[in-house]
């Protein structure tokens, strides 16, 4: 078993017909098929698996104890996604786990490899859910009341899998187990291919979140509806959009995109009654904010010119991270000193990294993109990270 042949194995499973790639989100019929793909793996390692009350799975080699050294990432993808994202820091952590055992190591640490839930936010909107609701960083109230495209809420999702929703949030238990935490991702962003490095050490993550935009107007008939008697949201929604880019570009080392644009009904020869936009925003330091206060009040223009009005809301967000200095310079050492790279995506890592020493690994990806089907890193390099990894992870429990 290696790491790639362990993604090989899961190469069919939620693929999307439409979109392309792969569309796997918290508690669809593909995640589920993915979460028991990944028990019945650990099993045969002989880990014990156990589900917490969030929704993430825990698989411990030996008995769960403090101190624990805990690595892995998720399964789910972003609408359309690639093969790697998610999927590639699980498939390692197995591969790692056997290579360990194959050369007879055992850890005198309690050991655990991770699959965190709702990673994407694919579903219900809100990234690192599983990690947020773990350390409390999301309001357990809020996180149940989500709601997916079709209107199913978080708690009535979790519920149909076992789960009980009136015990998801905070597990200051479960989160004081983990000892240092350890995350290999794909590499999201141009960076080793011209470097000439297959891994390198994650050293930060850029400040980031998501808002709302809720554009209200009159839906009305697009052919007896004169242009000068409408208030149709789609126009401020659509400004909006080109103001994104124009102030994203304007400040520096910004990015922001607006990925997503629901207008309510949706006919074609129907004037939209609402539309829905989401911005995600990312700048590092402080100045995220900042820049949303710049768009929404633009938007907030606009709307007011057609005669709409616009509901400004934020799901989410992270300031910046620093990962953990001495685990930072100790993977360097331990690795023979790989590049170290920022990154502007989010990570579950990231999330724990205000509570428990935490760092990240990446794998080369020789065209930088991600989230998309052309999302792509080479075996040799897919194994080649597994390998690094279970090395780390033998230092690190010994």
């Amino acid at each position: 078993m290696t790491a790639s042949s362990l993604l090989e194995e899961i190469s069919d499973v939620g693929r999307d017909p439409k979109r392309g790639g792969y569309s796997r989100h918290a508690f669809d019929a593909a995640e589920i098929e993915l979460r028991a793909w990944f028990v019945e793996r650990a099993g045969r390692l002989g880990l014990g698996v156990e589900t917490d009350r969030n929704g993430n799975i825990w698989a411990w080699w030996g008995t769960p104890g403090p101190d624990a050294v805990v690595t892995g990432s998720h399964l789910d993808s972003v609408p359309g996604g690639g093969a790697f994202d998610g999927p590639l820091g699980v498939a390692s952590a197995l591969d790692a786990v056997e290579i360990l055992q194959n050369k007879g190591f055992r850890p005198a640490k309690p050991f655990a490899v991770v699959v965190f839930a709702e990673e994407e936010g694919g579903r219900f909107g809100v990234p690192c859910l599983g990690s947020r609701l773990l350390t409390g960083t999301i309001d357990a109230d809020k996180a149940r009341g989500l709601r997916d495209p079709d209107g199913v809420t978080f708690a009535e999702a979790a519920a149909k899998s076992g789960l009980d929703p009136e015990r998801v949030g905070r597990d200051s238990e479960r989160l004081g187990l983990i000892g240092r935490f350890l995350e290999l991702h794909v590499e999201q962003g141009r960076g080793l291919i011209d470097l000439g490095s297959p891994i390198a050490v994650g050293n930060t993550v850029i400040a980031h979140g998501r808002w709302r935009f809720s554009f209200q107007g009159q839906g009305n008939h697009a052919g007896a509806t004169l242009i000068g008697d409408r208030r149709d949201p789609m126009i401020p929604a659509a400004e909006t959009v080109l103001a994104v880019r124009k102030l994203a570009k304007a400040t520096s080392d910004a990015r922001a995109t607006v990925g997503r644009l629901v207008p309510v009904p949706g006919g074609t020869n129907v004037i939209a009654s609402t539309v829905d936009l989401w911005l995600d925003a990312r700048v590092p330091g402080t100045a995220t904010p900042e820049l949303v206060a710049e768009i929404a009040k633009l938007a907030e223009e606009a709307a007011g010119q057609e005669g709409c009005r616009v509901e400004v809301t934020r799901e989410s967000y992270s300031d910046d991270v620093i990962f953990d200095d001495a685990l930072r310079r100790d993977l360097g050492t331990w690795l023979g000193g790989p590049p170290e790279l920022p990154t502007g995506a989010g990570h579950d890592a990231a999330i724990l990294a205000g509570f428990v020493p935490s760092g990240m690994l990446y794998v080369r990806n020789p065209t930088g993109i991600s989230h998309s089907p052309e999302e792509f890193s080479e075996a040799d390099d897919v194994d080649h990270g597994a390998r690094a990894l279970a090395d780390i992870l033998e230092k690190l429990s010994t």
